[in-house]
């Protein structure tokens, strides 16, 4: 996920930018053919050593499960099957962060959709009986309703472990092709080399990519001390699952799109562009976080029940996961600022700020989320909520850093617009949630009669709800407008 998150991505482009823009193309074709080979050859081989090493690896991140021999060890050998992904995800991310620097984000934004796919049709192949011989609609359609029944778990979790995979390939695949339709020749049959320039890369890529990761790193710090109470991994997972989409919809979306941009500004030394980039991108990150994170704090039971709870996963289930949700939800804003707000950083070739501030609410992370875990667990209560809460709280603590800190270099200034904006979001959202706590309760009634009671629809009604109210409003109040989107996730860089 670190690298998915275009966390590399973002350490690489303002290097790549500056030696396209200075050198030309055939030098930094030459380097980012460099980088690729010694990225690929270091995460191939950092792959072999956590397959002979595994065991111990799970025994650092669910310690709480050692005792469970059986699902431990099934735990072992499907993170062996999936560990060559990192090797995929290394060459996909060099090549996003190609494409971005070229002004191209369609290709970096829509490969991680074939991971979906590859899972979706792991579950279909794998879980299922043949095909019926008959092509109605009718018996295609029993046949995928049985395709998610449950019954065969060990072999669907080894068929999506294999689809991880495939997705990889696929993926590096799709992106590789995406830049050689820009004339661009790069090839992994040499020998890696650690040239000067590479090395100056990676040292700015390291750091980088840490400072990029640390929700991440928070996450499984969370995950770690959840192990240790029966049911919190879960809970907490199907909450990460709700609260991620933003994150990733948005935040990773916003940073990337800005991130050239903010390089060609920093290398002019233009700052009023530099700013106009950021309030831009700001003032987008929270018109669509912003209801997201209102939403999943509104109804966060609701939500994981209505689109979760089947099987083994109860409606009880369901609501304990719903009160890590709560928690993350007003997290969710701080994580989709870090996004936007490191890129400042990277475009300057500082990677280390970002990474000592990601460190700090690494460490925070854990002590919060210790202390929060261990004292509910002793008032009889569980203690996952408080890694949530641990979890959101050191988001605000990394943002909070990375903006004044921003502030204080003269790197930042936010601009009037951006603060206009941000009322004009206040008052949409602020709309959108009172709808939503009236006019909910009595459409899940009425759907309720109209649909046999399934909740699934109850969930779809209320994010329709929510996003028609919320759009209505934003474009009423002025906080949103279809010409940001495009500027900021759709425009070519001039460089």
């Amino acid at each position: 996920r670190i690298f998915a998150e275009g966390a590399f991505s973002q350490a690489f482009i303002p290097s790549y930018a500056r030696i396209l823009e200075a050198e030309g193309r055939e030098a930094a074709e030459k380097v980012a053919g460099e980088a690729l080979r010694v990225l690929f050859a270091g995460t191939a081989l950092l792959t072999l050593l956590a397959q002979f090493t595994m065991p111990w690896i799970l025994l650092v991140f669910h310690a709480g499960y050692a005792d469970d021999t059986v699902n431990f060890n099934i735990a072992v050998v499907l993170t062996q099957i999936t560990m060559p992904y990192l090797a995929c995800m290394s060459i996909s991310a060099l090549l996003s962060g190609m494409l971005n620097t070229a002004g191209r984000f369609i290709l970096s934004a829509g490969a991680p959709t074939l991971l979906n796919i590859s899972l979706i049709l792991s579950v279909l192949v794998t879980n299922t009986a043949p095909p019926p011989d008959s092509l109605s609609p009718a018996d295609i359609w029993i046949w995928m309703e049985a395709a998610f029944s449950i019954g065969l778990p060990l072999r669907t979790a080894y068929g999506v472990a294999y689809g991880v995979i495939i997705a990889g390939v696929l993926q590096a695949a799709l992106l590789y092709w995406g830049v050689r339709r820009q004339g661009v020749r790069l090839s992994l049959l040499a020998l890696p080399r650690l040239t000067p320039k590479v090395k100056h890369i990676l040292m700015l890529a390291i750091p980088g990519t840490l400072a990029a990761s640390g929700t991440q790193i928070n996450i499984m710090v969370s995950q770690l001390l959840a192990s240790f109470e029966v049911g919190a991994k879960t809970w907490l997972y199907y909450a990460d699952r709700l609260y991620q989409l933003p994150l990733g919809l948005v935040g990773v979306a916003v940073g990337l799109a800005i991130l050239p941009h903010l390089s060609r500004a920093a290398r002019l030394e233009d700052q009023p562009q530099a700013y106009r980039m950021m309030d831009q991108g700001m003032a987008l990150a929270m018109a669509l976080t912003l209801p997201a994170a209102l939403a999943l704090i509104i109804a966060p039971g609701f939500l994981i029940e209505s689109i979760f709870a089947r099987g083994a996963f109860t409606p009880d289930d369901a609501r304990q996961a719903g009160h890590a949700l709560f928690y993350y939800g007003w997290g969710v804003p701080a994580f989709v600022l870090i996004k936007v707000l490191s890129p400042a950083f990277f475009a300057r070739e500082d990677t280390k700020t970002p990474m000592r501030y990601a460190l700090i609410s690494v460490g925070l992370n854990i002590v919060l989320g210790t202390a929060f875990f261990f004292w509910l667990t002793a008032q009889g209560q569980y203690g996952f909520p408080g890694l949530a809460m641990a979890t959101s709280l050191a988001g605000w603590a990394n943002a909070s850093l990375l903006g004044l800190t921003l502030i204080r270099r003269g790197w930042y200034r936010p601009g009037p617009l951006l603060i206009s904006k941000l009322f004009r979001i206040s008052l949409a959202v602020g709309f959108m949630a009172i709808i939503l706590v009236m006019a909910t309760p009595p459409l899940i009634v009425f759907l309720e009669d109209m649909t046999g009671g399934r909740r699934f629809f109850n969930a779809l009604a209320f994010i329709a709800l929510g996003g028609v109210v919320y759009i209505a409003a934003a474009l009423c109040f002025g906080a949103l407008r279809p010409a940001d989107i495009t500027r900021n996730l759709f425009s070519r860089t001039s460089g």
